[in-house]
């Protein structure tokens, strides 16, 4: 079928047309939310929306087929750059998928890839169409690797605004992006089958509401409604370029608050604060778009314009844990350095950690492995990578936060920051043991030693004669550091796609 524009003329169809289907999913739609063919014009550009394949039907479902099959699909702009984007649709059966919904998204996934544009999915849709059997599961399985070949290749976003239920809810598990809104709901079994199976007595909400899945990183963001998501999604584009190989969009500089980042950062070791203020005072109006905030929050992950150059943030969050690296945190860090690796955006790192967390747990949930996958991220991506150690920087997490050694493109430190194998009063209660345990006071002779130990192996200075620290900075000329960095050290984005963005 000849794509056409969906004008306020489409929308006047007869009843069964997609945009009746439309109408009739307002009646559930809440204040802030739209209607599938709202969302997919609320996101593009006025006008620009062009959909296709809305006369297809189900060959199953007879008298109750309606044309589009559950789903809006078309290619519209977003800031002007090409989108493929569609809409499931929950007035047709809670909007199960069958073979026609699926071949529709296969189809403009495929135009997606052919066109290098990215994708934005609005998920709503009750799973498998049971009428239609083992041909849905097979849809579904085609849409996954659909998706998995165009990971790395363009931005995958989805966004879910109802149900998304059953093996459907691999599908935005394998996008870059989720974001959920609240009446959203992603579970593989819901709570009927949950009850029948297990026992349990679980609402929808407590089973896959956005307040569950945004702390174990399957939803990144999470939007009041309907209006809200296809804001973030259009600021999130606008941070990416339309596929790998091209540079992410320029937008025009915009002055950073006008302060010394380290006014946020207190000068005893142990006292935390929120590293976000320090990234604000570095960025473009500083501004940041934090990704997974509610997920392994001891390590922040963000999208900014440094000098209108789209970075991403990796940095240790003091007030949570101390900055602690540990499983998920590696887990959550390794994945958002991958993405930036493989769409070409730099990296902007800022340090300060104790190490990876000790104990048990952590040892018994794979830290090693989680950790390593951070240690493979940062070395694999060819990205400019400058690293900024605030505060502190110790043994193992040392190494993985984008050390001198694993890669950096550039490592720079305030003057007062620490970096060595371990705290200063860890490593004389190991090596200077016996004086303190026959000293008076231990505990005062320890911080003795340990002011002692800092001073003679610990400095910034010290590690900068080592050429572990390219260069000791002050506070105040850091943001102007990493203007220059990423300005004078942009390496060319790489033609080839290398790598998909499995989840980790």
């Amino acid at each position: 079928m000849t794509p056409r524009t969906a004008t306020a003329s489409t929308r006047h169809t007869a009843a069964g047309s997609p945009a009746a289907a439309s109408t009739k999913a307002a009646a559930v739609a809440g204040q802030g939310d739209l209607t599938p063919l709202g969302r997919l014009e609320a996101l593009c550009d006025p006008g620009s929306l062009r959909l296709m394949r809305t006369a297809v039907l189900s060959p199953t479902l007879g008298d109750r087929a309606t044309p589009g099959d559950g789903v809006l699909a078309g290619v519209g702009t977003v800031g002007g750059r090409s989108v493929a984007v569609f809409s499931e649709d929950p007035a047709l059966l809670g909007g199960s998928l069958g073979a026609r919904h699926a071949e529709t998204i296969v189809r403009l996934l495929e135009m997606a890839g052919d066109a290098g544009m990215p994708v934005v999915g609005f998920i709503s849709s009750a799973g498998a169409r049971l009428q239609e059997g083992l041909e849905a599961l097979a849809g579904y399985g085609r849409i996954f690797a659909a998706l998995t070949r165009l990971s790395g290749r363009v931005p995958l976003i989805s966004v879910v605004c109802g149900v998304c239920a059953g093996g459907g809810a691999y599908a935005p598990a394998l996008t870059d992006v989720t974001i959920m809104t609240r009446r959203a709901r992603m579970f593989l079994t819901g709570p009927g089958v949950v009850r029948e199976v297990t026992g349990e007595d679980v609402s929808a909400e407590d089973l896959g509401g956005p307040d569950v899945q945004k702390k174990n990183g399957v939803c990144h963001l999470v939007a009041d409604h309907d209006d809200d998501a296809v804001r973030m999604t259009r600021e999130l584009l606008g941070f990416l370029p339309s596929h790998s190989g091209e540079e992410a969009p320029r937008a025009r500089p915009v002055p950073a608050p006008a302060f010394d980042p380290s006014v946020h950062v207190p000068t005893e070791q142990r006292r935390g604060y929120d590293v976000r203020d320090v990234a604000r005072a570095v960025v473009d109006g500083g501004r940041i778009m934090e990704i997974s905030a509610a997920w392994a929050p001891s390590v922040v992950t963000a999208l900014a314009r440094i000098d209108g150059r789209t970075v991403g943030i990796v940095a240790n969050q003091p007030k949570v844990m101390a900055g602690t690296l540990d499983a998920e945190s590696g887990q959550k860090a390794a994945r958002f350095v991958r993405w930036c690796h493989l769409f070409g955006v730099p990296l902007a790192v800022l340090v300060d950690t104790p190490g990876f967390m000790p104990g048990s747990e952590q040892e018994g949930g794979a830290v090693i492995r989680h950790g390593a996958k951070l240690v493979h991220a940062f070395a694999e991506a060819d990205v400019p990578k400058v690293t900024v150690v605030l505060r502190k920087a110790f043994g193992g997490a040392q190494i993985a936060m984008n050390s001198r050694a694993l890669g950096a493109t550039l490592v720079l430190a305030w003057p007062s920051a620490q970096i060595g194998v371990m705290g200063p009063e860890q490593a004389v209660g190991i090596i200077e043991r016996r004086q303190i345990a026959a000293a008076d006071d231990p505990a005062a002779k320890k911080k003795e030693l340990g002011a002692e130990y800092a001073a003679e192996h610990l400095t910034a200075v010290g590690a900068a004669q080592l050429g572990i620290v390219d260069e000791v900075i002050d506070p105040a000329a850091t943001r102007d550091r990493l203007v220059w960095a990423f300005g004078s050290l942009r390496r060319p984005s790489a033609s080839e796609q290398r790598a998909r963005n499995f989840p980790i």
